[in-house]
């Protein structure tokens, strides 16, 4: 995009935006498309629920072409505009997630001319953008498909929010433009406190202390590869969301899905709540049936239940 201005007021120019679609598009008389289905990526950047289950869409008798999927990636990460692939470090412009819903509706406008969406899905963080989305901009949506995600950033969630920036001001070169070794260390200490939520409780209790030890060094290892600079931004803009007095705004018919057994989220406050708030709400909650941190969850039934909706929604 030429530039992108930050709710702060700051603009930033020449912004990239990586994307990706499928589906077929389908317009109406004035030339809109009025299929488009958003994915806003998990804190990994892989792709939302949905992708994964496509296959059980295709085996389903479901047209996926019904739909226009873009994929696009947030404000703050690499593959699109971020910290470190601006070169700006510390000295890029604070964001919240209504930046990073506007980044993404800015660039719907401007490449697709896509003003209103059919739905959109998201997972974890990307959640919190779609929550975000439907709670500020309430009629720009058909529907949204949510998982593993709540309306603010409290509890266990904020506290390791909390805890990874007080890690990250400790380290006195944070603010040079050098790089320096200590990032790394900064880094290490970051993520192995984040893995206390990365696996099911029922997995963690079935492990030795060996077990965890290897699992953690190999989460560790794959979290260095993101940049300290992105992971701070970003890490700043979770501190501060909280869209829980909006939630009566959003009038998009709702299907929220979550998992139990996971530290960082929690069915019973990051779901039940949403039933007498949110006026056309479905919420699904599902039980991982990993025992083995090994094994693959099966979550068949959450994508029937996603078939279920979107058919619900077509009719």
């Amino acid at each position: 995009m030429e530039s992108f201005e930050f709710e702060s007021g700051q603009i930033l120019e020449n912004v990239n935006v990586e994307y990706a679609t499928s589906g077929v598009p389908r317009y109406d008389e004035d030339g809109n498309i009025v299929n488009a289905i958003v994915y806003s990526p998990n804190l990994y950047g892989g792709y939302s629920i949905l992708a994964q289950h496509h296959k059980l869409i295709e085996n389903h008798d479901f047209d996926k072409n019904e739909y226009f999927f873009i994929r696009i990636y947030a404000l703050g990460v690499p593959e699109s505009c971020s910290p470190s692939t601006t070169g700006l470090k510390y000295r890029f412009p604070k964001y919240t997630f209504k930046d990073r819903v506007n980044f993404k509706r800015q660039f719907l406008a401007e490449k697709f001319k896509i003003k209103k969406i059919a739905g959109l899905i998201g997972e974890g963080l990307g959640g919190f953008e779609i929550f975000t989305w439907a709670c500020e901009y309430p009629d720009e949506m058909e529907f949204i498909i949510v998982l593993n995600s709540s309306f603010k950033n409290y509890a266990q969630r904020y506290i390791f929010t909390k805890c990874a920036e007080n890690i990250i001001e400790s380290c006195e070169d944070f603010y040079s433009d050098e790089y320096s070794s200590s990032f790394s260390m900064v880094s290490v200490s970051i993520f192995r406190l984040l893995f206390a939520g990365y696996l099911p409780e029922n997995v963690l209790e079935n492990l030795s202390n060996d077990e965890i030890d290897a699992l953690m060094e190999d989460y560790v290892e794959d979290g260095l590869f993101m940049d300290i600079h992105d992971f701070k931004s970003r890490n700043d803009c979770l501190l501060e969301y909280d869209v829980e007095d909006k939630l009566p705004n959003i009038q998009a018919k709702s299907l929220i899905l979550g998992v139990e057994g996971y530290l960082f989220f929690n069915p019973q406050k990051d779901l039940i709540p949403y039933e007498n708030i949110i006026k056309d709400c479905k919420i699904r909650v599902f039980k991982s049936k990993v025992e083995n941190y090994y094994d693959e969850d099966d979550f068949s039934d959450m994508g029937l239940e996603i078939l279920s909706f979107l058919k619900e929604i077509k009719k």
